[in-house]
């Protein structure tokens, strides 16, 4: 089978599923979501033993501790991917919620309701929780999805697929609900870019590279998400113990991920204090520091920053730093170099926390906050499918909600239009 049968084969199945799905009841769903995370602590040694052929090839070929580190699986992170099933179990269904009603004044009733998108394509990178996640929110949100993670997590994403696809076909969820793209070849993923007569929604979940090649190739309708240069703003008045911990937490709690720290921009009344103390913190954690020439007089052993520096996502133990002269120089940076990811501002003075907030434009905005926090786990949406760094139709971690959208729903009693 060529990849472009197996997406056309499974595409079709998933349009089919998705039909059965959107009336799915709430009972059901759930029902499946259980199931799935029961399922992953009963299948978790052929879980990990699928992960460790894929945690060995990356060795072998050389790949980074902390990308490796974003493949890695292990039992905390199996029970971690299970417990994010059953908390999307005990969240609201959104769909029939209503939105908004109103009558008209010809007696029309109008109603807003949420439904189901229908065909959720997602293309991704490295973390094989993605595939449990992605799942999971799916299901609740009456879609089907079709899975297309990389090649490095091809045997942990087969086996994740195959335990949650089979523990939610085998309590009546439709088959077709969950499916992987098993061939590794980039066909596939043009494939699913192109399929609009299956998918109703792609998001791609990975590196810059990623992520512009899907907006660039896809004609079906794409999420932007992901990609993160988040920066953390030491203000003049900071609570410098607080604003230490902080930065040590968004640069190194775990640097491979989207929503850990790339810049730290420092106000130069209180770099002279900071600096050195939070310098000498992060290189012992094994940062290496990359400064403007104010940071370099401060900390020397720190690397000379180049123009790209302040627009890169490291996903990696590195730190760009740069000393700023005001509030406003601190936002422009921050308008001009970041994704609109998440930023954060460490500060005692209201009114710049205020300004702050107001006029960075990022999907997530922070004030005396790590930046790691920008996740749907984290803001109680249960798991999250991605993070849209784009303003339509959702922002931010993408949750139940953001899985479905709506139509209109209109009770008459014989009205004709004149």
């Amino acid at each position: 089978m060529t990849p472009e049968q197996e997406v056309r084969e499974k595409g079709a199945l998933a349009k089919q599923a998705a039909a059965e799905l959107a009336h799915a009841s709430t009972a059901l769903k759930n029902e499946a979501l259980l199931a799935m995370a029961d399922a992953l602590c009963e299948r978790q040694e052929y879980i990990l033993e699928a992960n460790r052929e894929d945690v060995q090839q990356a060795r072998e070929n050389k790949v980074s501790e902390p990308l490796i580190d974003r493949l890695m699986l292990n039992e905390d992170r199996i029970r971690s991917m299970a417990g994010g099933l059953r908390q999307v179990a005990d969240l609201p269904d959104p769909v029939g919620e209503i939105v908004q009603g109103w009558r008209r004044p010809n007696g029309l009733e109008i109603r807003q309701v949420r439904v189901p998108i229908g065909v959720i394509g997602l293309i991704y990178e490295s973390r094989p929780n993605v595939t449990v996640d992605a799942a999971g929110l799916c299901v609740k949100a009456g879609n089907a999805v079709i899975l297309r993670g990389g090649s490095d997590a091809i045997n942990s994403n087969r086996a994740l697929t195959n335990v949650i696809a089979t523990a939610a076909e085998g309590v009546g969820l439709p088959k077709g609900t969950i499916q992987l793209i098993q061939s590794t070849d980039r066909a596939a993923a043009r494939a699913l870019m192109r399929a609009n007569e299956y998918l109703d929604l792609l998001i791609p979940r990975g590196g810059a590279g990623l992520i512009q090649a899907v907006i660039q190739n896809a004609t079906v309708p794409v999420v932007e998400t992901g990609v993160g240069n988040c920066h953390v703003f030491v203000d003049a008045s900071a609570d410098l113990k607080m604003a230490e911990a902080i930065v040590l937490n968004a640069k190194t709690q775990r640097p491979g991920v989207c929503n850990a720290m790339e810049t730290l921009l420092v106000h130069q009344e209180i770099a002279a204090e900071f600096l050195p103390a939070v310098g000498a913190r992060l290189q012992q954690a094994g940062v290496e520091l990359r400064g403007c020439p104010r940071t370099h007089e401060l900390l020397p052993e720190a690397k000379p920053a180049t123009e790209a520096d302040w627009d890169e996502e490291y996903l990696a133990l590195i730190l760009a730093v740069k000393v700023v002269d005001s509030l406003e120089e601190a936002i422009a940076h921050i308008n001009r170099h970041g994704t609109k990811h998440s930023e954060a501002i460490i500060t005692r003075d209201l009114n710049h926390a205020r300004t702050f907030t107001k006029e960075v434009d990022a999907a997530a905005v922070y004030v005396n906050v790590s930046t790691r926090f920008t996740d749907g786990f984290e803001f109680g949406l249960g798991a999250e499918i991605g993070i849209s760094t784009q303003k339509l139709h959702a922002r931010g971690p993408m949750g139940l909600r953001e899985l479905t959208t709506y139509k209109y729903i209109i009770y008459g009693e014989g009205q004709i239009r004149t």
